[in-house]
């Protein structure tokens, strides 16, 4: 039997939303400025916190192989079917900025557009959706 901490991942998958608002917000407003460069940064290093958030809580309950690394949650969530190929692709390159945006934060390019930054809403929104379909299908059996 299985403890998935339906909870915890339900918190962060519920706060999506804002941080998708926040990404939208930045891509279609982009003015090379210090304010929408600060969402953005903050909107991606959330982006980033729930899916390894969530990928670690899905390990855990599920007992899949333990992760290495943030670039492994999602390979191992991928391996699992949690997710598709066009997720897993694009979450791959957003765990990929942890260490820029939380350690070399201070080289970070501000004026910058990220290319996730426009893709992002709807890739979080998807694997929201394939994340609860996921824990559906797996407690049920």
């Amino acid at each position: 039997m299985y403890y998935v901490n339906k909870e915890q991942i339900q918190h962060r998958l519920d706060a999506i939303p804002q941080i998708a608002q926040g990404l939208t917000t930045a891509a279609e407003s982009w003015d090379g400025g210090v304010v929408l460069g600060m969402v953005q940064e903050r909107a991606l290093h959330l982006a980033i916190e729930v899916v390894t958030d969530v990928g670690s809580y899905l390990i855990d309950g599920f007992i899949m192989r333990d992760a290495s690394s943030y670039e492994d949650i999602m390979e191992i969530n991928h391996e699992e079917k949690v997710f598709d190929q066009e997720i897993f692709d694009v979450l791959l390159k957003l765990v990929s900025l942890r260490k820029p945006l939380v350690q070399d934060y201070y080289s970070w390019s501000r004026s910058e557009l990220h290319p996730l930054t426009p893709v992002l809403p709807e890739i979080l929104n998807k694997f929201a959706a394939q994340v609860r379909d996921y824990i559906q299908q797996e407690l049920v059996m």
